[in-house]
């Protein structure tokens, strides 16, 4: 099982440094206050105005915000930005896992008072449990993306981090198994709530994103092409192409329906809607790189955009992801979404 190989130091790593740091200096997450990031952050204008007459705005405000523990504060490019966690107990689906949040520097600039802005809900590898690692200060995920926010590669988005799975005992395929927690339903519907109740978003598919790497890759990949008219884009790293939990074992017909190459032909049938996907693998990844290579060969036509970021002697690691997020992937991704608008 692929799964399995993803790099488990990523993991102790991130948890040894949340345990030592709040990130950027600051003192320990538990001293830290509240986190409401439906309310005016610094600078930012008490109340949003009305949309230009005769015109469709895009913006979702909030509608239902809760107090986040703050959990960090992403540093350098991040201008100390908190990163806010809770414990979702998913309407739709029943389940009750941990999901972290950050919004970048645009999203408290009050200038951007009145603008929605994209969303990306980012996967971890492995079992994705009890911690979502793209929180942790070593990968410096939400730093670069402001970075390159900063930088014009990459649109500011906001991060959603849930868990991927119940425990760290098995893997659910980020999917609805029958007679198993609706992981499927947590990810695609109930954490993209959380974001629309607690941010200034845009109802439009073109502003949400999924990325995950390995087993998250493959939910990423799988979730899209589930439900494109409500993401547009994946950013796979390193992913698995097919199902593979042994909890699938008696459910052969939903376990097709839970396979991104069974999604990819429907989608193809269909004529869309248009998805992009944009696959990351390191250059050493010999048994995951062939997979991809033959997914995008196969199904990368039509409505099924493609792209593969190739990193240079990278390996099977959120590290090697995050370089190839840099060096292209991102400013692909953005040229194909919706960017901040009022």
């Amino acid at each position: 099982m692929r799964k399995a190989l993803f790099t488990p130091v990523i993991t102790l790593v991130t948890l040894t440094s949340l345990a030592l740091t709040a990130g950027c200096g600051t003192s320990a997450a538990t001293k830290a206050g509240p986190v409401r990031f439906a309310d005016p952050g610094p600078g930012t204008a008490s109340h949003a105005s009305a949309p230009e007459k005769g015109k469709r705005s895009l913006v979702r405000f909030p509608t239902h915000p809760i107090s986040f523990a703050e959990e960090s504060r992403v540093g350098g490019a991040g201008e100390n930005t908190p990163i806010g966690v809770t414990t979702l107990r998913g309407a739709k689906s029943g389940f009750t896992g941990k999901v972290w949040v950050w919004a970048p520097p645009e999203y408290y600039d009050k200038r951007n008072a009145n603008k929605g802005f994209p969303v990306m809900e980012a996967l971890p590898g492995s079992y994705g449990y009890p911690v979502n690692y793209w929180i942790g200060s070593d990968l410096k995920l939400e730093e670069n993306l402001a970075q390159w926010s900063k930088n014009g590669t990459s649109l500011p988005f906001i991060l959603v981090m849930p868990v991927l799975n119940p425990n760290d005992k098995q893997y659910y395929d980020g999917s609805d198994i029958p007679g198993q927690p609706k992981i499927g339903t947590w990810l695609s519907k109930d954490v993209p709530d959380l974001v629309r109740q607690n941010f200034r978003t845009l109802d439009t598919r073109n502003a949400w994103a999924i990325m995950g790497s390995s087993s998250g890759g493959f939910a990423a990949l799988k979730n899209v092409l589930q439900n494109p008219g409500a993401f547009k884009v994946a950013i796979p790293n390193g992913p698995d192409i097919v199902p593979d939990s042994p909890l699938w074992n008696g459910h052969a017909r939903e376990e097709a329906a839970n396979n991104p190459e069974v999604l990819a032909r429907r989608l193809m049938v269909r004529g869309g809607p248009e998805v992009c996907l944009a696959f990351q693998d390191g250059s050493k990844e010999n048994t995951v790189l062939p997979k991809v290579r033959r997914f995008i060969a196969q199904y990368g036509h039509g409505p099924i955009k493609t792209r593969l970021q190739i990193v240079p002697d990278g390996t099977h690691s959120a590290a090697t992801y995050v370089q190839g997020l840099g060096e292209g992937t991102m400013k692909w991704v953005s040229a194909r979404m919706q960017g901040p608008t009022a």
